[in-house]
């Protein structure tokens, strides 16, 4: 669905657990987690849903958090009014079965060095007195966190939402912590403009239907080539 960009936006909710069916280990559980389905700990390696989407090639990729109101709420506007496929994982605290998943990117005393901020057009930076910084990993070339002062503000990523390539926003994505949240990319990933699957397809009709007589255009389709009489 998303690979052919139907005008859609989908919302995950995501708390890391199945918490409306009490309680068990989800695919985004971190290794080890213990819940009523898994007494012995979770043995499935967490994925990552906003890399999912990118790799689908959705249009519009976000993620924000459900107690940060004027971020949430700005996100969700930029993806309404985006045409394609959208894609927005919004954290969630399950206060029940979950609780404290994250307090990293909650606790005011710690966000600041666990949220990686991705504002279009500003190098990313984060952490107290932006001592934080994301540059490319010319090793593996995906990004890595590094101290700002130890190798300068020119070296910083100016993160680009608007870059047509999903593998840049993809990059950014893998510095989400795989296990037990600490970090991760808050904010709009990646946001491009394309034909949609169901614009084309109204065009298309539109198309089929000035081309004459609609009627006799679908007598003929129907006793096309294909088909024959039975005697």
């Amino acid at each position: 669905m998303l690979r052919r960009n139907v005008n859609l936006t989908i919302l995950l909710f995501n708390n890391r657990i199945y918490g409306l069916t009490k309680g068990q280990y989800s695919p985004t559980s971190e290794i080890g987690k213990v819940t009523k389905s898994t007494p012995m700990g979770s043995l499935d390696n967490p994925f990552n849903p906003v890399s999912l989407a990118l790799g689908a090639e959705a249009t519009f990729v976000a993620r924000t958090i459900d107690s940060d109101r004027k971020h949430l709420t700005g996100v969700l506007r930029a993806a309404a009014a985006h045409r394609g496929a959208s894609f927005v994982e919004i954290y969630q605290n399950c206060p029940i079965f979950n609780d404290g998943a994250f307090d990293a990117m909650k606790d005011a005393a710690t966000s600041t060095d666990a949220i990686i901020p991705l504002r279009h057009g500003e190098p990313i930076r984060f952490g107290t007195d932006g001592h934080l910084g994301v540059v490319r990993d010319r090793g593996t070339g995906g990004f890595r966190v590094v101290e700002v002062g130890a190798v300068g503000e020119d070296a910083l990523v100016v993160h680009d939402a608007h870059r047509s390539d999903p593998s840049y926003a993809f990059g950014l994505s893998r510095l989400t912590d795989n296990g037990v949240l600490h970090r991760a990319p808050i904010g709009v990933f990646r946001d491009v403009s394309a034909s949609t699957y169901d614009d084309l397809a109204r065009e298309q009709l539109a198309l089929a239907r000035s081309g004459g007589d609609d009627d006799a255009a679908l007598q003929t389709m129907i006793a096309g080539a294909d088909t024959w009489s039975v005697g």
